[in-house]
C-alpha cells in the first residue's frame, strides 16, 4: 500500500513562509512525477508546482519567483519552500505522486492535505 503524506502547513502572516513536506511511503519501485495542488474554499483544485524525477520543474504564474518546488529521491520525500505569502495563496495543499509499486502497476496517489491560512 503507498501513502503520501503532507505536512508544514499553518497559519503565518502575509509575506511569511511556511516549507511545506510530502513524504511517500509503501511497497514502491519508483517515483516519477510529483506535484503540489492548492485548493482555496469554493475553488477547483489547481496545480502550484510540479517536479520530474530528474528534477525538471514548473511552476503556476501566480507563484512563480515566490514559491520552489524540490525533491528528495532518495527518501521519497518533495518539498514546497513558499515564501512571500499572500492572502490568496490560502489553501489547502495537496502533494499527488505518479508511483510505480513493487508489482510494475503505475498509479497517480494523493496526500490528505494541509492547510495554509494566510492573516493579514
Amino acid at each position: 500500500q503507498v501513502q503520501l503524506v503532507e505536512s508544514g502547513g499553518g497559519l503565518v502572516q502575509t509575506g511569511g513562509s511556511l516549507r511545506l513536506s510530502c513524504a511517500v511511503s509503501g511497497s514502491i519501485s519508483r517515483v516519477n512525477t510529483m506535484a503540489w495542488y492548492a485548493q482555496a474554499p469554493g475553488k477547483w483544485r489547481e496545480l502550484v508546482a510540479s517536479i520530474t524525477s530528474d528534477g525538471v520543474t514548473d511552476y503556476a504564474d501566480s507563484v512563480k519567483g515566490r514559491f520552489t518546488i524540490s525533491r528528495d529521491n532518495a527518501k521519497k520525500a518533495m518539498y514546497l519552500q513558499t515564501n512571500s505569502l499572500k492572502s490568496e495563496d490560502a489553501a489547502v495543499y495537496y502533494c499527488n505522486a505518479e508511483v510505480i509499486s513493487n508489482w510494475g502497476i503505475e498509479r497517480l496517489y494523493w496526500g490528505q492535505g494541509t492547510q495554509v491560512i494566510v492573516s493579514s
